[in-house]
């Protein structure tokens, strides 16, 4: 479920900045990544080659790749493993296929930059288990590129590939990042292949995972919103507004304070409004139209431009109304909250006027 803010296009700061968990070098990397990837397609077969010999305890492609390749044994310990020979048919087989793999990204001196088994574990769903990574295999892997280190495995593979840094951000013209440098002229993809899928399989996972983080969300969603509602009954009866206070079908409480002369405004039509946002429990303001110039909020009712609680809440309220809105979690911004001043499982009120309607 998207939770919008209430102002569409603007970047307001209660959407949380791009943030890393880990330490700066893992957030530095990952915004070099795609510049990365980029750079060494445009490597020339023979640079990274050029080399006199490969690095102690790995081989070397024609492309200057260097790759230990490794494969559990009889005994269930790790044993090198050589490299099929090119065409053969299990390779040939897996041409428009897709690779899950789980992938650590490393220093020379085995720092770790990245690790998708602890960013999936970070991002998955509640009540989900985190996937390995979907590579897709293509028929012509550029040579020297990561694509073709990845192309050297089959489901069950272990592998470590190595790319000299200074190749890399050398060919494109940009300075080796600083974490990088400090640990020496090279990094490592230490990969993990799992499973190969075809992409109508793919496809049909990706689609089942969907449809059971759906299911748990609507689950986490309705418990909550059973709980959230036992907490504004509480302040209902806590403030003696037992009478006053009404509830409309999808869940959100109001009270009107001043009643408006005006018609109630339809779905679709564009309202206009001023507000002062509260986290219920602390009391603390997080927005209000005061902060933004004293100018009412437009939007379209009912079209999903705000959260829920203000498309019920707002369709209740008759022009020229004040009120105010009690507005559980899961119709405001649910588990995720916004930025620093609303929290998870946050229930929200808003003293709101109806200035017009369009």
């Amino acid at each position: 479920m998207v939770l919008s803010w209430l102002r569409p296009g603007h970047r307001h700061r209660f959407f949380c900045k791009a943030r890393c968990d880990g330490h700066l070098t893992a957030c530095s990397f990952m915004r070099f990544f795609p510049f990365l990837l980029a750079a060494v397609a445009l490597l020339p077969p023979t640079l990274a080659a050029a080399q006199v010999a490969p690095t102690p305890g790995f081989e070397r492609l024609p492309s200057g790749t260097e790759y230990q390749l490794f494969r559990r044994d009889a005994a269930g310990h790790y044993a090198p493993r050589p490299l099929n020979p090119p065409g053969d048919a299990p390779y040939a087989s897996r041409q428009g296929q897709v690779l899950l793999i789980n992938l650590q990204y490393r220093t020379d001196r085995d720092s770790v930059l990245m690790d998708t088994r602890q960013m999936q574990a970070r991002q998955a769903p509640a009540g989900t288990k985190p996937q390995p990574v979907p590579v897709g295999l293509g028929p012509n892997p550029g040579k020297g590129t990561p694509e073709e280190a990845m192309s050297l495995l089959l489901p069950g593979d272990s592998a470590v590939f190595r790319f000299n840094a200074d190749s890399l951000f050398g060919k494109a013209g940009q300075p080796i990042p600083p974490f990088i440098k400090r640990s020496g002229n090279g990094f490592r993809f230490v990969v993990a292949a799992k499973e190969l899928l075809t992409a109508d399989q793919m496809r049909a996972r990706q689609q089942a995972m969907q449809a059971e983080q759906q299911r748990l969300a609507k689950a986490r969603s309705a418990k909550q919103l059973l709980k959230d509602d036992a907490t504004i009954q509480a302040y209902i009866k806590k403030n003696k507004l037992t009478t006053k206070a009404k509830k409309t079908v999808g869940g959100t409480w109001y009270v009107i304070t001043v009643r408006g002369k005006g018609v109630l405004p339809k779905k679709g039509q564009t309202v206009s409004v001023k507000y002062r946002g509260t986290v219920l429990a602390t009391g603390k303001e997080f927005d209000s139209t005061a902060k933004h110039g004293d100018t009412p909020f437009d939007f379209v009712l009912g079209q999903g431009q705000v959260i829920q609680g203000w498309d019920q809440g707002i369709a209740a309220l008759p022009k020229g109304s004040k009120a105010m809105l009690l507005i559980p979690s899961p119709l405001g911004y649910g588990e995720r909250g916004a930025g620093a001043d609303i929290p998870a499982n946050a229930v929200l009120r808003f003293d709101v006027e109806l200035t017009g309607i369009k």
